[in-house]
This record gives C-alpha cells, sequence and structure tokens, in this order.
C-alpha cells in the first residue's frame, strides 16, 4: 500500500479486512503520523453516529462476495471465464478476506473428500465385481 492511504482503506482497516501486510502498514503509519490518526477518529466517530458510505455498506454486507455454490464451480473449473476472472479479482486484487476464507475452506474440503470419495468408487467397483465373479464358480 501507499503511505497515502484513502478513506475506503481507513474503512477497510477499522473493519479488520485489509490483508495482513497492509493492516500492519497502516498501523506504522497510524503511529508515524498524527493527520492520519486524525482521519481515522473521524471516520470512526461518522460510522459511530449512523453514516454510512456506499463502499462501507458493499464491505459489511459482503455484497459481491460469492457464494459458496459459485466458489465450488470455480475450484471446479466450471464457470465462464467472465465469472472466473471476477472471483480471481477478488482473491488477487481485492485480498478479500471473505472470498480467501471460503476459497480455502473449500479447498482444504476438497482434499479431505477426494481420499473418501476415491475409497467410496473402489468399493463400488469391487462390490459391483464380486458379483460377476461369483456367477462364474
Amino acid at each position: 500500500m501507499d503511505s497515502e492511504f484513502t478513506d475506503a482503506d481507513l474503512e477497510a482497516y477499522l473493519d479488520e479486512l485489509l490483508d495482513p501486510s497492509d493492516a500492519a502498514e497502516v498501523e506504522q503509519a497510524l503511529r508515524d503520523e498524527e493527520e492520519l490518526l486524525a482521519r481515522l477518529s473521524h471516520i470512526n466517530s461518522r460510522r459511530d453516529a449512523g453514516i454510512h458510505t456506499l463502499g462501507e455498506i458493499w464491505r459489511r454486507n459482503q455484497i459481491g462476495v460469492p457464494s459458496v455454490e459459485e466458489m465450488g464451480k470455480y475450484l471446479l473449473g466450471a464457470l465462464s471465464p467472465e465469472q472466473a476472472g471476477y472471483i480471481e479479482f477478488r482473491l488477487k486484487s481485492l485480498k478479500c478476506r471473505y472470498t480467501i476464507a471460503m476459497f480455502r475452506d473449500l479447498q482444504e474440503q476438497q482434499a479431505q473428500d477426494e481420499p473418501s470419495q476415491s475409497e467410496s468408487r473402489r468399493r463400488k467397483y469391487f462390490d459391483s465385481s464380486a458379483g460377476l465373479l461369483k456367477k462364474n464358480d
């Protein structure tokens, strides 16, 4: 991140939506720059008063975060290039913590499911073959 932070950056910092390295950069700048700390305080006061920006509403309500079904299709490579590109944008450019967390959770679940699915498949093949072997006796 640049040393110049936008209000959106500071709002994301308050919502803990920045990736850890960007959040650390904001924290260091807050320690060094009283003007930045005053801006952050003003943003926080505005939010406490119930005045919200459109971007803040989008972040708080997770508008634009793909659904679990969409993310599953992304992992399977079953999305259109445009849809896949949007998810990649959220993962790589926006570094959306919600999208990244869902992506990692589904990847982990998929990795755990693969051995059990192959074992299940093996069992089905064996069961179907066992009946054929008995008929040949």
